[in-house]
């Protein structure tokens, strides 16, 4: 009987030294916790974007127009029959 119960408080010992001392200590689930939440932020901020990213894509998919006013924004596209005129502002403010 006094070996049972040697057995029982030495596992039991072994148990709490694993929940408060060893690594996956009751402590590391408060900075577990608080990584949980930055993730998931992240991941908010990551499907807002994809959402954004993938109605451009079918804006882009679904006509000629928005393919064009892109390419004129991004990349200076000058169509057939269409004149390039450029203004310069001074440096001296006059």
């Amino acid at each position: 009987m006094k070996l049972l119960l040697a057995i029982l408080v030495l596992l039991f010992g072994y148990l709490q030294y694993k929940l408060w001392v060893a690594e996956g200590k009751v402590q590391d689930s408060g900075a577990l916790d608080q990584r949980i939440e930055t993730l998931k932020t992240q991941n908010r901020e990551l499907t807002q974007r994809n959402a954004v990213l993938k109605a451009e894509v079918t804006n882009l998919k679904s006509g000629h127009d928005v393919v064009e006013e892109k390419a004129r924004r991004e990349l200076g596209l000058i169509g057939k029959d269409e004149t390039f005129f450029q203004y310069l502002e001074s440096d001296d403010g006059q």
